[in-house]
């Protein structure tokens, strides 16, 4: 078997010392070493001094790695490197004898290491390219997490979205540098970091994480069916009980893509996502201003990576989108859509269809009638006050027709 070209190493604040021998070797025999202006100076290679280190570009690109496959190349990385790290971007783009690897301990090693936590009951997030909002469905009294950050300006700025979260009463360990002379760690709480001026960011500074243990604020419940006040809308939402039996009905899986046609305030999108990990929606919604806030929605949630809007009606704007494992339609089925829309699902796939007038449940019993499925006639009542006393208020009943192709 031919030896590996690559070699990725994990370089720690200790720098050249704390490298085993045998990564070591593979620094000092590489003919080119990339990696960030930190990590280069701690291994002693820095752009400009020696002639082997190349920075990572800007925007960063593994391209300038792969065009010396061949050669003797070391990488640097932080750590571990294939925890939220180098590694695992080169890996897919090379075959397992491409390269060798040489973990120094991760940035959770040494984290839990000085706090005397469990790594598996923290919560780990990378929010150095992501928004703060990832965060807000891990957030519970008692949880643990542990959040890679941007800079050092990021920290009191992810404390004020603690703090506008409700969880300003959270314990926060800022850690900086860890494993080398310059280590620092600050206990304090989020409503104390957050109170502090937001510092400007020192360029190729030392990493920067948060360990938090939440506190005070309310967790999201991880049932379907969220209270609807959590979404902005223009009640044009499907409400609360019958989302849970939407969703039910949905059954998301981990990695599965949903179609959500009609997609109002995102609310079923939106839970469809938070169910499982790796899931993704597409949603479709003719109306501008309904679709800006279906995105808004999916940002305060930190999903809006993960939900496509495309501003059309079904079905012409379902072309060019990725199959589907479940569609929803919440309202407007028409036999139209239906009729265009059934050959375009792969066999498998889960359709469920809601409908509150009359001409829809029609059509979708017809359409249960020729194809299968189950029709579920939700009628649900709400006590609400009747002069001195409580009476029933009875919502309009909701026809659902759920069916697998």
């Amino acid at each position: 078997m031919a030896e590996p070209w690559l070699s990725i190493i994990g370089i720690g604040e200790d720098g050249r010392e704390g490298l085993v021998p045998a990564a070591l070797a593979a620094l000092e025999a590489a003919e080119v070493v990339f990696g960030g202006p930190r990590h280069l100076a701690l291994a002693g290679v820095a752009e400009g001094v020696d002639e082997r280190g190349q920075a990572w570009p800007v925007p960063f690109s593994v391209a300038p790695v792969l065009a010396h496959a061949g050669r003797r190349v070391a990488v640097l990385a932080s750590g571990d490197p294939f925890w939220h790290g180098a590694g695992g971007s080169l890996s897919r783009h090379l075959s397992p004898g491409d390269w060798r690897a040489f973990p120094a301990p991760s940035t959770l090693a040494l984290v839990t290491a000085r706090l005397g936590w469990r790594q598996e009951e923290v919560t780990t997030l990378a929010l150095h390219a992501a928004l703060f909002a990832e965060a807000r469905r891990h957030l519970a009294p008692g949880a643990r997490l542990l959040c890679l950050l941007r800079d050092g300006a990021a920290a009191p700025a992810f404390a004020q979205w603690l703090a506008s979260q409700g969880f300003g009463a959270s314990r926060l360990w800022r850690l900086k540098a860890l494993g080398g002379p310059r280590e620092r760690i600050e206990v304090m709480t989020a409503d104390a970091l957050a109170a502090r001026p937001v510092p400007s960011a020192a360029p190729g500074g030392p990493p920067v994480a948060v360990a938090l243990e939440a506190a005070g604020g309310p967790a999201l419940p991880r049932a379907s069916g969220l209270p609807d006040a959590l979404f902005a809308h223009d009640g044009q939402i499907t409400k609360r009980p019958v989302r849970a039996l939407t969703l039910s009905a949905l059954a998301p899986k981990p990695g599965e893509h949903l179609w959500d046609i009609g997609l109002g305030s995102g609310s079923i999108s939106i839970e469809w996502l938070l169910a499982a990990p790796g899931t993704r929606a597409s949603g479709l919604e003719a109306d501008p201003t309904r679709a800006a806030r279906a995105r808004a929605n999916a940002e305060s949630f930190g999903l809006g990576a993960r939900l496509g809007v495309t501003e059309a009606r079904a079905p012409e704007g379902l072309d060019g989108l990725a199959p589907p494992d479940a569609v929803f339609i919440g309202g407007g089925a028409t036999e139209t859509l239906l009729a265009a829309l059934w050959p375009r699902l792969p066999e498998g796939a889960r359709l469920v269809a809601n409908g509150v007038t009359l001409e829809t449940e029609a059509l979708l019993a017809q359409w249960s009638a020729a194809k299968g499925g189950s029709l579920l006639r939700i009628e649900l009542a709400e006590a609400q006050p009747l002069g001195r006393k409580r009476g029933w208020s009875a919502a309009r009943p909701v026809v659902q027709w759920s069916v697998v192709k």
